[in-house]
């Protein structure tokens, strides 16, 4: 948990499926993604959002009569900010709009009431559900109060580019099993960290994690996989296509992340693929790039590319680069930071070198 700064501090969180989460300011959207909210009457908070949302939390010690405070921000505006009167040991909850783009519900406490901040945990318990305990709360003379219903299911995304429900490997396309052999390479390590963005961001950190999961995904569909690296090791780029090319795979993918330099504009985002030559590195690029555009609505098309990278242009199989997102980026690297997000983009990519396996559309 990070270390309480004066009397405000973020509370720990605990993403769906994710492990502990990095928090950090979201994009603005146009709707609230706050959907419903209660407290019950053992003092637990609960949360129904918009699916895959990202949430932040505060906590603060009660100043000049006023009680401890918690509050969690959303991404999206409230359309109608409010006052509710509180009861037993909450004093009132409000809903308003800290600032453009954003949603805030705070829930004040009687100033007898002392929480202890250690012990507060934002937990994701579904992909749209929420609960936070405020443990320690004298429970008998609480009642519920709430807006909504926290119960139920959330519509899901009506885009077509957002179709992943579940990470189900069951549901990726089927191949037969032992026929072929992919090589996955996670980009830089060791000494060489690659892109640094937003908040100390490492893309060899990223990329590892991803093409770990891609490797493990592959493998359970039947697929040889080869990582050129499987820890923060250092290694050069001869050697990646050295190992690849006495593989003889059929397909070599390296994962990357992309960076502006110093001097960068947070409002540069996207992904993009490349491939060096012929229609079967291209098709590879293609398929992958077209699954990858489908985790994110907000991470801008910058399209298949041709490139001359060195480990594409020098092995001997159809070959793809892939970068998938900036960490240098204000929408791009405050999701590469979520474990949830980067299993979507394994998947993704898993499902784009299965589809150009079996030749798929």
């Amino acid at each position: 948990m990070p270390s309480i700064n004066y009397c405000k501090a973020k509370l720990a969180y605990v993403g769906f499926l994710s492990g502990l989460l990095w928090l950090i300011p979201i994009e603005s959207i146009a709707a609230s993604a706050l959907a419903a909210w209660r407290v019950t009457n053992n003092g637990v908070l609960q949360l129904r959002t918009s699916k895959a949302a990202n949430l932040e939390a505060f906590f603060k010690y009660a100043t000049d009569g006023i009680g401890d405070r918690v509050w969690i921000d959303f991404q999206g505006e409230l359309t109608r900010p409010r006052v509710i009167k509180g009861n037993g040991s909450i004093k009132e909850i409000r809903l308003g709009k800290p600032s453009n783009g954003k949603t805030r519900l705070v829930v004040e406490f009687i100033p007898s009431v002392e929480l202890e901040p250690s012990k507060l945990k934002l937990i994701g318990t579904a992909i749209d559900k929420w609960e936070l305990s405020f443990v320690g709360l004298p429970q008998n003379k609480l009642r519920i109060i709430g807006e909504g219903d926290v119960t139920r299911k959330t519509l899901f995304n009506r885009y077509k580019r957002y179709p992943y429900r579940n990470l189900d490997y069951s549901s990726l396309p089927s191949v037969p099993r032992g026929k072929y052999t992919v090589v996955i390479d996670p980009g830089h390590g060791g000494p060489d960290p690659g892109a640094v963005g937003v908040q100390g961001l490492r893309e060899t950190d990223i990329v590892l994690d991803i093409s770990l999961k891609v490797s493990r995904l592959l493998s359970e569909k039947g697929v040889k996989t080869i990582l050129t690296r499987r820890y923060d090791r250092d290694l050069g780029l001869q050697a990646r296509v050295t190992k690849a090319n006495n593989s003889r795979a059929d397909a070599f993918v390296s994962i990357h992340a992309n960076a502006i330099p110093r001097g960068y504009k947070k409002d540069v985002n996207g992904m993009e693929t490349y491939y060096y030559s012929g229609y079967r590195g291209y098709t590879l690029a293609k398929k992958i790039h077209k699954e990858i555009l489908r985790v994110s609505l907000k991470s801008p098309d910058r399209g298949v590319r041709r490139s001359r990278f060195f480990v594409i242009r020098k092995t001997s199989m159809p070959a793809a680069l892939i970068e998938v997102g900036f960490v240098t980026g204000r929408t791009d690297s405050q999701m590469l930071r979520q474990s949830i997000y980067r299993d979507k983009l394994a998947f993704a990519i898993s499902k784009g070198i299965l589809n150009y396996l079996r030749g798929g559309i």
